[in-house]
């Protein structure tokens, strides 16, 4: 039984109720900030400048923010590679309707000339045909697709996930000299790969991968992107 400040009474003691867990929000609104905060967390890791503010905005601020109806256009988000900001990545969220070609060149018009970008990615809320997936296989910049399913829950983020770490060119050549290897004779990631897509690695990229466990230690190896 609750009490006035919320809280149930057993036994004399004080327990929280279950009602406190139950989200009172929409599943809508729930689904749109988990995967908008993966995109956040994605985005720090492959190197972006992405705000504290942002990774830290809790759901009940998102829903304060966005409000109960969203206008997925206010979810964009557009950020700066640290290392080269003149390099930038726009993340747009879609509608749930299916994607056509109409739709892909309609954004294509509303960003050309705009933003300076050198990677377009889109949240899926539904499919894309083939048609649609053609024309963004063609724009200017490298276009990279997520359903909004894959991104509510951070894959490297899983407790059982060894320790990614990207190569940079030169400590791949470093790696290959060591070894006496080409990269066609390390192990392989697909570029398709969970992994290999959260990282947005592109072919021929080395990724270092160290497994840690109390039963066989510490692993390392390396997996080349294909």
């Amino acid at each position: 039984m609750a009490n006035e400040n919320g809280n149930c009474s057993t036994g004399g003691e004080n327990k929280e109720c279950i009602t406190s867990y139950v989200d009172d929000g929409s599943v809508e609104s729930h689904r749109l900030y988990l995967s908008r905060r993966t995109v956040l967390e994605m985005l720090r890791d492959r190197g972006y400048l992405v705000p504290d503010s942002e990774l830290s905005r809790s759901l009940a601020d998102f829903r304060s923010e966005f409000g109960p109806k969203f206008d997925l256009e206010r979810l964009r988000l557009c950020f700066s590679l640290v290392s080269e900001p003149s390099k930038k990545i726009l993340v747009i969220f879609c509608g749930t309707d299916e994607i056509r070609k109409a739709d892909i060149l309609a954004i294509f018009r509303q960003i050309v000339n705009k933003e300076s970008l050198h990677r377009l990615m889109l949240i899926l809320q539904s499919k894309m045909n083939s048609f649609a997936r053609k024309e963004a296989d063609n724009f200017s910049a490298k276009v990279e697709i997520f359903q909004i399913t894959e991104l509510l829950v951070n894959v490297t983020k899983h407790i059982l996930m060894p320790k990614h770490k990207i190569l940079t060119a030169a400590e791949k050549q470093i790696l290959l000299k060591k070894y006496k290897l080409e990269d066609k004779q390390l192990p392989r990631m697909l570029q398709n790969d969970a992994i290999a897509r959260y990282y947005g690695l592109e072919k021929g990229q080395v990724m270092r991968v160290a497994y840690r466990d109390g039963i066989t230690g510490s692993l390392v190896t390396y997996r080349c992107v294909m």
